[in-house]
């Protein structure tokens, strides 16, 4: 085993060096046909920071990529992204060909597009490596017709044109992973149902407990460390089953609990507000008043 190392790889040009493949035609944006990187130098990645996105699109890779504190093992057709700055690490793998793309491109690239803008509401920049985009046979072929387009027009001369088309082509791609990332949650609903479950049961607990005397106010992250998953993947999830987001769910819960302690004990409202985790009593009746256009006082004289 190879002593632990993590490669910080700023620009399109390092990873071109750094992979041993020939320098970028631009130096802002690259497709890398995974076959031309030789299995010697995947063998000696360990922990890799790139400063750029990236999108990869893998095949028949016989090993696995630790993100965060999990891990996954990539078969066919299989699409991860990365955000700059994110870390992740490649285990050794044997001497199968990997197959497939990787795009990558500089924030930079994209300055005075809406797309830079935009990108950050993608949230599969942030999911976890288990999180993974799993394509159908025909995705694969939309998701690698686009690569070869994109590696085509970056290759091309570069004109006045160029970047216009690249970011049009980059967007078109990005827009189809987000719908193959919501079919997925349709396709995968076993799996989605039984996260859905095991967060709505934390979510239940954690008011029937009374967990909020000690941790205050249920956040988003604290589900999301539970379930080990990220929040962006838990929030895209409950949408798709439910229509409402992760904040939604533990606020309607939150209001449940309100109601049940305004309607059947008599406690006042700062001491519900403060049981319930709430700073200030004025923040909960403020939030209380939102989700039912009442008061908490006049909720509760309502039962008189």
């Amino acid at each position: 085993m190879k002593n632990s190392r993590t490669y910080f790889l700023n620009s399109v040009s390092e990873l071109h060096d750094f992979l041993n493949i020939q320098k970028p035609t631009h130096p802002l944006v690259s497709v890398v046909n995974l076959e031309d990187i030789a299995v010697s130098i995947c063998e000696e990645m360990n922990s890799i920071v790139y400063n750029f996105y990236t999108v990869y699109l893998k095949k028949n890779f016989d090993g696995k990529i630790k993100y965060g504190q999990q891990y996954y093992d990539f078969d066919d057709g299989i699409m991860t992204f990365f955000a700059p700055k994110q870390k992740f690490s490649i285990e050794e793998n044997s001497s199968t060909k990997v197959e497939g793309w990787m795009l990558v491109f500089h924030p930079d690239f994209m300055q005075s597009y809406a797309l830079a803008k935009r990108i950050k509401e993608y949230g599969f920049f942030s999911y976890a490596t288990n999180e993974a985009l799993h394509l159908s046979d025909k995705e694969e072929i939309i998701i690698s017709g686009l690569m070869q387009n994109l590696q085509l027009e970056i290759q091309a001369m570069i004109d006045n044109y160029t970047q216009d088309v690249v970011i049009s082509h980059i967007d078109l791609l990005l827009n189809y992973c987000n719908r193959f990332y919501n079919r997925q949650f349709i396709t995968r609903k076993k799996a989605s149902n039984d996260l859905f479950l095991k967060f709505e049961d934390l979510l239940l607990n954690y008011f029937k407990n009374k967990s909020y005397n000690e941790e205050g106010l249920p956040t988003v992250q604290y589900f999301t460390e539970k379930l080990v998953v990220s929040p962006h993947y838990l929030n895209d999830m409950l949408k798709s089953l439910t229509g409402q987001t992760t904040q939604q769910h533990i606020q309607n819960q939150l209001l449940e609990k309100a109601k049940e302690l305004l309607s059947t004990t008599n406690l006042t409202i700062s001491e519900i507000a403060y049981q319930l985790g709430f700073q200030y009593s004025q923040s909960f009746s403020k939030v209380f008043k939102n989700k039912t256009n009442q008061t908490p006082l006049e909720f509760r004289q309502s039962f008189n």
